[in-house]
């Protein structure tokens, strides 16, 4: 008898649980997925973002942008995925302290940007940096030659000069990622590309500023952008589940995260472009 019971018990725990499993999954939720940081790894923040797009439960996303900017590469992936999804769910941008060069660049196709009035974007720029150490390496009697086949193979190594040849090459590169912002930021905000180059010379702005040239749709915090989700996707008078996606991180991890680290690639570290 009592075997019987503490079955049917095990029974209607395993039935209850099920049910509260499909509950839960027909409930309609507004995902959280935070970028924080400078943006480099970017495959963590794309797995969230393709995990919100394929839910079909998450009906809102609210994107929490807290980041200085990072490299061009990682921020186009980011850009690219959130495109993707804007296209299915609205996307509502919550920018905290700092969503700067490459911050404000992953926050442009959001279908709504709110910031803080004292929050820092803007920045709006690229560059490439190059020391020379030839000078040194000279008075020190160190020699360094680079074997090399191409020309430009060393364009920004740091124990030669550069040429006014390879200066032109790396500006009209420049300038076209330049341009590339430029066009990513007027694709999805209500401004032209004359409108915005006065204010895209690097020059940091508050998020009020932001607002008044367009950049930024509204003011308010995490809190309004989660709302302005719901009303977007008409969930005003629902029950809503709040869910924050992204794995929890173990101390190891948080020790050795790429967005703390040095950035090594093949061939040098010199050739890093940054929004």
């Amino acid at each position: 008898m009592k075997k019987k019971i503490a079955i049917g018990v095990v029974i209607f725990v395993v039935v209850m649980y099920f049910i509260s499993f499909l509950s839960y999954r027909a409930t309609p939720k507004i995902a959280i997925i935070e970028i924080h940081g400078v943006i480099s790894d970017f495959y963590s923040h794309i797995q969230n973002i393709e995990a919100a797009e394929s839910d079909d439960s998450i009906k809102a996303v609210v994107l929490s942008v807290d980041s200085p900017g990072g490299t061009v590469g990682a921020a186009q992936e980011i850009y690219r995925a959130i495109e993707k999804l804007r296209a299915k769910k609205p996307v509502v941008v919550s920018m905290g302290n700092v969503a700067a060069s490459g911050g404000y660049y992953i926050s442009a196709p959001a279908t709504v940007i709110y910031a803080n009035p004292g929050t820092i974007t803007g920045s709006i720029g690229v560059i490439i940096q190059h020391m020379d150490l030839s000078r040194v390496l000279d008075r020190l009697g160190i020699r360094v030659e680079n074997i090399k086949i191409g020309k430009n193979k060393d364009i920004l190594y740091p124990n030669k000069s550069l040429s006014p040849e390879q200066r032109k090459l790396i500006e009209s590169t420049i300038k076209d990622v330049y341009n590339q912002f430029l066009e990513a930021i007027v694709r999805y905000r209500p401004i032209t590309k004359e409108q915005l180059k006065p204010y895209a010379d690097g020059r940091i702005l508050s998020g009020r500023q932001a607002k008044k040239i367009k950049l930024v749709d509204k003011l308010g915090n995490i809190q309004d952008a989660v709302s302005e989700a719901r009303k977007l996707a008409d969930l005003d008078d629902k029950h809503v589940v709040i869910i924050k996606l992204g794995k929890k991180k173990s101390v190891l991890e948080k020790l050795l995260n790429s967005e703390m680290t040095s950035i090594i690639v093949p061939s040098g570290v010199y050739y890093m472009l940054s929004f």
